[in-house]
């Protein structure tokens, strides 16, 4: 069985996760890619890693996930956004969407992780509004909580997904 992970990362956070699935693949026939690097290398189980931008993966994530035909497919990534499970599964299905209908699905894992300073910058400005007041403290402390984020629970869970889905890609 060939792996290859490929991952788009702004931050760090999503190479992270690569770097920990990566690792967690059996044996030798294996490979991880920066999407910038990823050159059409072919495998048969792809780990196709993004950072969440508005609710969903950049373009350069589209574009090689469509291109991905007959392939077993696992999405993971990172989003600024605390552990939400109905956030996750929104984005889950904006991305899931660009996989072509002959590949196997074998599903995604999310995590928190930390976003640049220039984010907590703009929710340290108070607001006279006491429900967008509310909503800045809010953000504020979600912030706070991505700095420690991909933590090792995150890598252990990241783990448990590989595990996951070499088990479902058998079925």
């Amino acid at each position: 069985m060939d792996y290859m992970v490929v991952y788009s990362s702004k931050t760090g956070n999503t190479k992270k996760l690569a770097t920990e699935i990566f690792r967690a693949l059996p044996g030798m026939s294996k490979d991880m890619q920066d999407i910038e690097e990823y050159r059409g290398k072919d495998a048969d189980l792809f780990f196709v890693g993004f950072w969440v931008n508005r609710g969903t993966c950049e373009i350069s994530v589209i574009d090689m996930l469509s291109e991905l035909h007959g392939k077993k497919v696992a999405l993971f990534g990172t989003c600024g956004m605390g552990s939400d499970d109905a956030y996750y599964k929104s984005i889950e299905q904006k991305v899931r969407v660009w996989i072509p209908d002959d590949c196997r699905y074998l599903g995604t894992f999310l995590c928190q992780g930390k976003m640049p300073m220039q984010v907590r910058e703009k929710y340290e400005i108070s607001m006279e509004d006491p429900v967008q007041e509310s909503w800045r403290r809010k953000m504020l402390q979600n912030f706070d909580e991505a700095l420690f984020h991909p933590n090792d629970e995150d890598l252990a869970n990241a783990r448990r997904f590989v595990e996951e889905a070499l088990k479902a890609q058998g079925e």
